[in-house]
Formats: structure tokens, sequence, C-alpha cells
């Protein structure tokens, strides 16, 4: 029987490859980081093309008084998306 290469120690993680670890390091600290900016891009844009659409509706004078709520909805999501993104980005 000859003795197999696998059971020599292996060295660290953060030794074998420095960019994989820096990588793996910083996903344990900030889980689904990416997942989470997705969706503010993606809650961003819909609150973005719902603020036109709105504001469509009031420049045209077909809205009225109802649609003036709705814009301000749409409006305060894509603050809201914003500032969740640049928070994120801090950290």
């Amino acid at each position: 029987m000859t003795k197999s290469s696998s059971n020599k120690p292996r060295p660290p993680l953060s030794q074998q490859d420095p960019e994989k670890y820096a990588r793996l390091k910083a996903e344990a600290q900030a889980p689904y980081k990416v997942l989470r900016q997705f969706f503010y891009i993606a809650f961003g844009a819909s609150g973005f093309i719902g603020a036109l659409v709105f504001f469509a509706k009031l420049a045209s004078g077909r809205g009225g008084v109802e649609a003036l709520p709705n814009f301000a909805l749409q409006v305060g999501v894509v603050a809201l998306m914003v500032w969740l993104f640049r928070l994120e980005q801090k950290s």
C-alpha cells in the first residue's frame, strides 16, 4: 500500500487563495448584500416608473386630487430605496 497525497495537511484557505478568502470573509460579515442591493434597485426603479406615470397624470390634468397621494407615495418609495442603498454601501 502506498500513502496517498490526500493525507497531507492543507494550508489554511487564507494562504491558498487570498482573493477567495477575502470574498468569503466579506460575505460572512454581510450576508446577502448583493441580493439586498438588487431589491433596492428593483423597487427604486418600480417607484420611479410609478412616479413618472402619476406625474404625467398630474401634468395632463386628468389625475386630479386622487393622483397626488399616489405620486407622493412613489416618490417616497424612491427616496427610501436610495437611502437604504446608500446605507448599504457605507457598511
